[in-house]
């Protein structure tokens, strides 16, 4: 593991941690603030937004068990889809212009998008590792 892999996975939980904070700022902000966002589909409500919240984060969880239960590839895999589904934000743009959102809106959406990018970063980064791990071995027994 090189040094970088070292640091990437000693910072990934406090990446997690980030993240998962600043997702439920996100959604929590959608649930209680619902009919100010802009063209959201008004069969949608608070307890739905709760709910999608807390499948997404079940499964960082599972992706972060996977990982300390030393199934590293499956870890990192579910933690990188985990990580993208945080750029799910971004879609509030898609339903209404950028100037039609309040500031509070782009912060929570915003913050959830860059936690999600340096979460996705190191993942992609320690897969990265694991995979060229992989060929130093395999080439070492060759």
């Amino acid at each position: 593991m090189t040094r970088f892999e070292t640091v990437a996975d000693s910072v990934l939980p406090a990446l997690l941690v980030l993240y998962g904070v600043a997702s439920f700022a996100h959604f929590a902000h959608n649930a209680e603030f619902l009919a100010d966002y802009p063209n959201l589909p008004a069969w949608l409500t608070r307890t739905q937004v709760y709910a999608v919240w807390f499948g997404i984060t079940a499964i960082g969880v599972l992706g972060y068990c996977l990982l300390r239960a030393r199934r590293r590839l499956p870890g990192l895999v579910v933690l990188a889809v985990y990580a993208a589904i945080g750029f799910d934000g971004l879609l509030h743009y898609t339903r209404a212009p950028f100037a039609d959102h309040t500031g509070t809106m782009h912060l929570t959406i915003w913050s959830e998008v860059v936690a999600a990018a340096l979460v996705l970063a190191a993942v992609l980064w320690l897969l990265v590792g694991q995979s060229g791990a992989a060929e130093r071995t395999k080439a070492g027994s060759l």
